[in-house]
């Protein structure tokens, strides 16, 4: 036991004498350390090999790890989150059988949709407004963009009476318009009354209490809450992160906020606030400094000056060499949801457009991030709850009706079901063929 303390204590005497006299040497300190360490252990073995196995412990680990990850993938195993994944095989062949059905319109304009947007589980969007027990006669459709939906769910339904859709980009308007003009025209919809207008889905109420025929409520509604390809590849309207542009950010052109504004003029508490709360990012405190410092140089003016303003501000150990994307998405989303007041428009709405429904309607919501989500859920816990008129119960029944397989745990309320305890996601295929579609959650509720 003496001689193996005296080996031990000469072995660091020595370690230090050679750590020290490696600073004079040409070679680098690490290099050296590297060095006495090796001859330490071949003068001085270890009779037991677990100080090796220990000091080694968590590059073994992490060797592991990457190995058996490395093997899952390559069978194709994946860890199933807790979600309601759809089990469509895909919506290909509805696209395309919807976009024969719309080939009057101007190839120009066709092409233009079809390379601009993809509708987002449109699939599943048919199976919930077709599977109803109610005869679907009336629709609106809060969010219209190019009219990948709306023109979907027309031809799924030759009984459709009357079809209202609003959104607050005019470009897109003009889309939809002539697509939904050469579906209402044609013989197989002779009946079908359909109106467009330049509104935010906040207006629902107001806007139906225009309308004829619809004193009861309609059967229907949809909101997706996703931007459409249309806008974010379009570079004037600074949405992209990818293509300098304008920092506008608008949805509504005609609207006075700008993306450029919150981040020159507001104050930088305010400018941290969203960059927390509305982005969820965790480097926010940078960013708002940065900010800050960029507004004595002149400003923000372009979306290309504020990514590099990110760049600069992020780490490079996180995320990678592109872990910067991944901050300037979410820096880009919560300015996008400051200059729309995003998050508020769509709480109000939600209970506007249940008020819309006719007994047994459905209002279906697709939103793309958590803070969208959580609001949907919550919203629809407060509406088919109020009060606390009733307790709200589970229904993990398996439902009878073919039709409707999609619903698979319910919440019933004392004025309405949530049909999606939890929420409905994008099948595999469609996020290969979609990657924009990953992020998706499809959420509905139906009025007793």
């Amino acid at each position: 036991m003496a001689a193996t303390a005296a080996a031990i204590a000469n072995a660091k005497h020595m370690m230090r004498m050679m750590l020290s006299a490696s600073l004079s040497l040409p070679v680098s300190s690490r290099s050296a350390s590297l060095s006495a360490k090796r001859f330490l252990y071949n003068q001085y073995p270890p009779k037991s090999h677990a100080l090796v196995r220990l000091s080694c412990r968590s590059i073994t680990t992490d060797t592991n790890k990457k190995r058996k990850k490395k093997e899952e993938k390559e069978k194709g195993i994946t860890k199933e989150k807790r979600r309601t994944r759809s089990l469509r095989d895909g919506d290909i062949q509805i696209l395309e059988q919807e976009e024969d059905g719309s080939s009057s319109t101007s190839t120009s304009t066709s092409v233009m949709m079809q390379q601009s947007h993809v509708p987002v589980m449109l699939g599943e969007v048919l199976d919930v407004f077709s599977s109803s027990s109610k005869p679907l006669t009336s629709f609106v459709d809060c969010t219209l963009g190019a009219a990948g939906h709306a023109s979907a769910i027309i031809q799924s339904h030759p009984k459709l009476k009357l079809f209202i859709g609003m959104d607050v980009d005019p470009a897109a308007l003009r889309l939809a318009r002539s697509r939904i003009n050469a579906i209402s025209h044609s013989h197989t919809h002779p009946n079908l009354e359909a109106l467009t207008f330049l509104k935010n889905f906040r207006q629902i109420k107001s806007l139906l209490t225009q309308v004829d025929h619809i004193s009861s409520g309609v059967d229907g509604i949809l909101m997706d809450l996703g931007m459409s390809s249309m806008q974010v590849n379009c570079p004037d309207r600074g949405f992209s992160v990818l293509v300098n542009g304008p920092l506008d950010m608008r949805m509504d052109p005609q609207a006075s906020l700008k993306a450029e504004d919150i981040l020159n003029s507001w104050p930088d508490s305010e400018v941290g606030r969203i960059l927390r709360d509305y982005g969820e990012e965790r480097n926010w405190r940078l960013l708002q400094n940065k900010i800050v410092q960029a507004r004595l140089k002149g400003g923000l003016h372009s979306t290309g000056e504020l990514v590099d303003v990110i760049r600069r501000a992020t780490p490079g150990t996180r995320g990678g060499r592109q872990g910067w994307i991944k901050t300037a998405t979410r820096v880009f989303q919560a300015l996008r949801i400051a200059v729309n007041d995003e998050l508020n428009t769509l709480e109000d709405s939600l209970f506007a457009c249940f008020d819309c429904l006719a007994p047994g309607g459905r209002l279906a919501v697709i939103s793309f991030h958590s803070l969208e989500d959580r609001i949907v859920k919550q919203a629809f816990l407060k509406i088919i709850n109020e009060e606390g008129k009733d307790s709200v119960k589970n229904n993990v029944e398996g439902n009878k009706d073919q039709n409707e397989s999609w619903i698979r745990q319910t919440i019933q309320g004392w004025n309405g079901t949530i049909l999606t305890k939890r929420p409905i996601t994008p099948s595999e295929k469609e996020e290969g063929f979609n990657r924009r579609s990953r992020s998706a959650k499809l959420r509905v509720i139906q009025k007793l």
